[in-house]
C-alpha cells in the first residue's frame, strides 16, 4: 500500500534512500543536484538505454548527481547556507545521519548547547536515523527517515518530516 502520492521528487528521493542503505550506516553527509533525466538523454542518447529505454521515465524523471567534497558532518548544514545551484539543476538532494530524540524527551533538554551533546548522546530513548531530503524549484519536497537499530528498519516518508532541512536545501535553490 503506497502512502504518499507518487511524483519525480519523491522517486528520487527513494531512489537516493535505497542508494545510501546499500553503502551502509556511519557514512558522511552526501549532497545531489537534481537534473532532468530528459535533459541528460538529449545530451547523452545513450543513457535511455542505461535507464531501460524507459522515455516516459526520461520525460518526467529526475537523475541524481552525486557531489563531491563535501564539508565535514558536524558542519554539513552551515555548509547549505554558502551553496548554490545553476539553472540546469532543478532540485537537490541531502543524505545525513543523526541522533534523534521523542519529542517528549526535548521537553527536558537543557539550554546550555554544550550539555545538550552529553544529554542526547546519553539519553535512552536516542535513535540514529538517517535522513533523505530533496527539494525542487517549484516548491516540492519529500524526506525520509529510516532508524539504525530497530527490529524492522521501517522506512518513513513524507514531504515534512525534516522541515529545517528541507527549507535549508530551498534556500540552495533560491536565485
Amino acid at each position: 500500500m503506497q502512502l504518499m502520492p507518487d511524483s519525480p521528487i519523491r522517486r528520487v528521493t527513494l531512489e537516493i534512500e535505497a542508494h545510501a542503505a546499500g553503502t551502509g550506516w556511519d557514512q558522511p553527509p552526501r549532497l545531489f543536484a537534481l537534473v532532468p533525466t530528459a535533459d541528460l538523454v538529449d545530451q547523452q542518447p545513450d543513457l535511455l538505454a542505461e535507464i531501460g529505454g524507459n522515455e516516459e521515465i526520461a520525460k518526467g524523471g529526475l537523475t541524481p548527481v552525486e557531489q563531491e567534497d563535501l564539508p565535514p558532518a558536524d558542519d554539513f548544514e552551515r555548509s547549505l547556507e554558502q551553496i548554490g545551484w545553476p539553472p540546469s539543476v532543478t532540485g537537490c538532494a541531502a543524505v545525513i545521519e543523526r541522533i534523534m530524540l521523542p519529542p517528549a524527551a526535548e521537553e527536558s533538554m537543557p539550554a546550555d548547547q554544550e550539555a545538550v551533546a552529553d544529554y542526547v548522546a546519553e539519553h535512552p530513548d536516542r535513535q540514529e536515523v538517517r535522513i533523505v531530503a530533496a527539494v525542487d524549484r517549484d516548491g516540492n519536497a519529500h524526506s525520509t527517515v529510516r532508524a539504525r537499530h530497530t527490529d524492522v528498519a521501517e522506512l518513513l516518508e513524507g514531504p515534512d518530516l525534516v522541515p529545517t532541512l528541507i527549507e535549508l536545501l530551498r534556500q540552495t535553490l533560491a536565485d
